[in-house]
This record gives structure tokens, C-alpha cells and sequence, in this order.
């Protein structure tokens, strides 16, 4: 631990400016601040904090606690959803429009009023800038050319949006409390916006502030965004125009560190707060600690490995199925995963409508050596695996190295960390990706359209889902998982994501390891900490010190 970080515990208490530069500061903090939450956590994921175009699980924490959104999950019962900026909505006969009533005297942190203009623009700006998350709200039929009718503001305090299909009234709010549909500042938005020139590709003049809100802030959440250096922390700050129950502490410090040790260390001296990437033998040492607890929450994350199906040997589906028999599943849940996860091999989590609890394969060599056979490839061949450099990924990634090596397959990792190995895996350009994937919504389709759902298989296809980046072109399955946001019964429509599941197992080249228990060892010195049922809902506001 280095005095560096002594000194920016001071900057923090007494300037936020300051605070700013003190990102840069090399490692670490000393006896937390009575008024700031420290949580010592792998954030190298982060690309942007834009909630336009963020898509990583730690950035999706960020806005969570700094942005609102129309509605939000029912964490009591995740089954349904509650208002956040809404304060009332109604649903029309024809199941296509979907009028929302915001509450009233809504301000945003820089003190401007929140109004049904800016969710219209918030709506607007997501569609036309078309990142990774827009398809949460494309597949609504919005698109740049009509998301000004169709998402539109039809008074100071009203907000409606006019979908293409009369979707399961509940596959659509759920989808409203994705980060994409988080609510901007339009007019500081605009303010800080970039000129462009247009061009074949996109044809706007502005930026819509995209490049502004890559590290700023424009939200009405409880805390507000004072910086992020990549790989280095990110800083909150209490917004003091927050409508809702008022944040406990001033400052919330996201501090990157990569290694379990290295957290697990830094929590016994005092110098987080919270450790958010224990491994199972960094969890017991805290749970036994004196003076620190431990809590964890089931996750709907699943994590998996994908094979691009751009490979020659990787697209064989003799092959697919061989690397589902060479995962040592039982070794990896009774040591990698112990208390951090649980055997899952389908992609729907447990709780979820429809998900199947069926784990059909076991390490099995001989089969695996069977299957190659028959894809002509006996002798095996060689690929690589991108691992982004965190625990368990890098150690599960390992043990599947040694389990390919006794069927003859030769598996070369590539380290890096979440912002090299997801830039690569959105390009393509991989051979295996191994990763997890959380629900954006609580509702089946938001796995089931990324790992089923390919509307156009080539290089320049809009939707980049998972089925999309491994290059898995599945017209049948596309059309399929459609037809289940139709379905107003949800006995029939779980039918569906069952079905879905069963030939994902069969045929998917996914292998499906399992579902995550977030835990995080934490000083006993905090009360209010709890870890919601997804990464945005790991709330800080409610948390305080002793």
C-alpha cells in the first residue's frame, strides 16, 4: 500500500475537483473516510459510463445507483416491476401504446426539471447512436427515422411510447428497466454534444453527447458521477436533488483491483470497505475474521465459453458437442466456483420463467475422442481461448485447457483484460470467448434473444448478439424465440424458452459452466449492505457507517 493513496483519501474529503486527479493516484487507500464507501473490484470491463451505449456488468452497477429509468424491478419480487420516474402507466386495448405519467417536482443532479422530453430523448438518442445495447429497444420497431413518433413526449409530464407488435405487456416493462432506458439530461446532454458530419453509415450531426457522457455525468440517480479512470476507480457523489430516500454517505469510491488476495488484504487492513471478487478460499478466511462478514445473493449471470463458428474446426457439430464433454463440471463446482455459483448448464437462470434445471453432460474424454473422430479430426488441432485476467474465468479457463489436451486439442489462452477481450469478441475475431452474461431485464427473453436470436449473420448485422458474435446463423430458433414475446400465456410461453434451452444444450455452440452467487466480504462496520438480484441493483444509497 503506497502513501499515494493516504493523500487521495484527503483530496476526497475535502475537494471534488481534486478527487479528479487523484484517479491517477498508483494503488491504495488507507483507513477509509467516515463519509465514503471504498469496494475493492475488478471494473477493467469498463469501456463507457454512456448508458447508451454501456453494456458491461460494472458499468451497469455505476448507473444503476446514478441514473433513474421510467420503472425499476420489484426487488421484493422480481416478478414485477415499480415506478421510478413513472408514477403511473397505462397500457391501450390494442396492447401497442404505453402511456407513462412521470411524478411530479423530478430534478435532474445539475438541477435542470426532469420532463416526459428528456426520456423522449433519451429513448431517441439510444436508437439513433445504435450501440451495443439499442436492440433492447429496436426490437420494439423503433428505429432512427420513426423514434421521434413513436417515443414522444404528449405533455410536460407525459410519456408515450407505440410499439410495433402487441408484446406480453410484462416483456415490455421489464425491458424498460434495462440501462439503455435510462433518463439523460437532454439539456446539458445537448450542451456538451459533438458536431459531426454525416456520412452512409450515421447520419446525424451530433453526437448526442456520446463522447461526453463516455466519463461525464447527466442522470437524476441518487449519486451522481464525479470521474472514472480506466482500470484505476470510479468516484460517486450524493446528488442532493435525488427525489427518492437520500444516500447515507457522501462519496462511493469503485476501486479497480483485480486479484481475491489482493482484496481480501486490503479488507482485513481497513483499507476497503467491501471485496466484490472473493474467491471461495478468500471467503472463508473473511467469513472467520473478527470484525468482517460476508453476504452473497444468487445472480441471474450465467457464465459460459463460445466457439466462433468462423472457425472451421470449431463449426463441425461433432465438434460443438465434444467440447461439452470435456468440462470437468464436478471439479470446477467443488473448488473454482465453491459458494460462488452452482453447475448451471442452460441459459436461463434459475427463477427465471421457463428455465430448465437439467445439467445432461459430464467430463467424458472417451466421448469427446469419439465425436472428433467422427469430425475427422482424431489427431485434434489446435485454437485459441481470449480470458479476460480475473478469477474464476482465468482458472476455469485453465482447467478446460488440461481436460482439451486428454482428447488431443491444444488450447492456447490469451489473457487480457474485459476491455481488450470484449472488443475482440464484439469484432468476431475470436476463436473461443469465455465470459458470463447477466440479464439486462427479469424476463426470459433477455437470454434467450442473445443466445437464439441472429437476424443477419454477416460482419455488418445490427444486432450483435451472442448468437451474432460466434457467427451461429439460427433462422428457425430466431423465429421461435419472436413468436414466445407474443405469447400472453405464460404456461405456453414457458414451453417455449424450454424448447429454446433443449436445442441451445443440444446443438448451441455455447457450454453453459454456471450460474453465479455474488458474494463480497465486507467490514462489519456498514450496515444496510445488500446485493440485489442484478449487478444494477447492488444499491449503495442505503448504506451507512458505524
Amino acid at each position: 500500500m503506497t502513501k499515494s493513496l493516504n493523500k487521495m483519501a484527503r483530496i476526497l474529503a475535502t475537494s471534488a475537483a481534486l478527487s479528479l486527479i487523484a484517479l491517477s493516484a498508483p494503488q491504495a487507500f488507507a483507513a477509509t473516510p467516515a463519509d465514503t464507501l471504498v469496494e475493492g473490484f475488478a471494473i477493467d470491463d469498463i469501456i463507457t459510463l454512456d448508458p447508451g451505449e454501456a453494456f458491461e456488468l460494472s458499468a451497469a452497477e455505476v448507473t444503476g445507483n446514478t441514473y433513474s429509468k421510467l420503472v425499476s424491478i420489484d426487488l421484493n419480487d422480481t416478478s414485477k416491476v415499480v415506478g421510478d420516474l413513472a408514477e403511473s402507466w397505462t397500457t391501450s386495448d390494442d396492447g401497442l401504446t404505453y402511456t407513462f405519467k412521470l411524478k411530479p417536482g423530478l430534478k435532474f443532479a445539475s438541477g435542470n426539471p426532469v420532463t416526459a422530453e428528456d426520456v423522449a430523448f433519451s429513448f431517441e438518442r439510444a436508437v439513433k447512436l445504435d450501440k451495443s445495447p439499442a436492440f433492447l429497444l429496436t426490437q420494439f420497431g423503433l428505429k432512427g427515422d420513426n423514434v421521434n413518433e413513436k417515443a414522444k413526449a404528449t405533455a410536460p409530464d407525459t410519456f408515450t411510447l407505440t410499439v410495433d407488435k402487441p408484446y406480453a405487456p410484462s416483456f415490455v416493462l421489464n425491458v424498460l428497466t434495462a440501462t439503455v432506458a435510462s433518463v439523460v439530461d437532454k439539456k446539458l446532454v445537448m450542451e456538451k454534444a459533438k458536431a459531426m458530419t454525416p456520412t452512409a453509415d450515421y447520419k446525424y450531426d451530433t453526437d448526442f453527447g456520446n463522447e461526453f457522457l463516455k466519463t461525464g455525468y447527466a442522470g437524476s440517480g441518487p449519486y451522481k458521477i464525479l470521474g472514472w479512470k480506466a482500470n484505476e476507480a470510479v468516484i460517486l457523489e450524493a446528488n442532493p436533488n435525488y427525489y427518492g430516500e437520500k444516500p447515507k454517505l457522501k462519496r462511493v469510491v469503485y476501486r479497480h483491483m483485480k486479484e481475491s488476495s489482493g482484496q481480501r488484504l486490503a479488507l482485513e487492513n481497513g483499507d476497503i470497505d467491501v471485496a466484490r471478487n472473493l474467491e471461495p478460499g478468500d471467503m472463508e478466511a473473511v467469513s472467520k475474521k473478527e470484525g468482517l462478514s460476508v453476504t452473497s445473493a444468487p445472480k441471474g449471470t450465467v457464465y459460459y465459453f463460445s466457439l466462433n463458428q468462423k472457425n472451421e474446426y470449431l463449426k463441425k457439430p461433432e465438434v460443438v458437442e465434444a467440447f461439452k464433454y470435456l468440462v470437468d463440471y464436478d471439479g470446477i463446482g467443488a473448488t473454482l466456483i465453491k459458494g460462488i455459483g452452482e453447475i448451471h448448464q442452460t441459459f436461463l437462470p434459475k427463477g427465471q420463467l421457463g428455465a430448465l434445471d437439467e445439467n445432461p453432460y459430464k467430463l467424458d474424454v472417451a466421448k469427446a475422442k469419439e465425436l472428433l473422430a467422427k469430425a475427422g479430426l482424431k489427431d485434434g488441432f489446435t485454437v485459441t481461448m481470449d480470458v479476460r485476467n480475473t478469477q474464476p474465468v482465468t482458472g476455469i479457463a485453465e482447467n478446460v485447457q488440461q481436460t482439451l489436451a486428454q482428447a488431443g486439442i491444444k488450447l492456447e489462452i490469451i489473457p487480457g483484460d474485459g476491455k481488450q477481450t470484449l472488443t475482440k469478441y464484439r469484432a468476431r475475431t475470436h476463436d473461443i470467448y469465455i465470459g458470463q452474461w447477466g440479464s439486462d431485464y427479469f424476463d426470459p427473453n433477455s437470454n434467450a434473444e442473445t443466445f437464439t436470436i441472429n437476424y443477419d449473420n454477416s460482419d455488418e448485422g445490427k444486432n450483435k448478439t451472442l448468437a451474432w458474435r460466434n457467427a451461429w446463423d439460427v433462422p428457425e430458433l430466431t423465429k421461435e424465440t419472436q413468436s414466445a414475446l407474443l405469447e400472453k400465456d405464460s404456461a405456453k410461453r414457458a414451453k417455449i424458452y424450454e424448447d429454446l434451452q433443449k436445442k441451445v444444450l443440444e446443438t448451441g455452440p455455447f457450454v453453459i459452466i454456471f450460474q453465479q452467487t455474488e458474494v463480497a466480504g465486507y467490514s462489519s462496520k456498514l450496515k444496510g449492505l445488500k446485493l440485489g438480484p442484478s449487478f444494477d441493483t447492488n444499491y449503495v444509497y442505503n448504506i451507512s457507517k458505524e
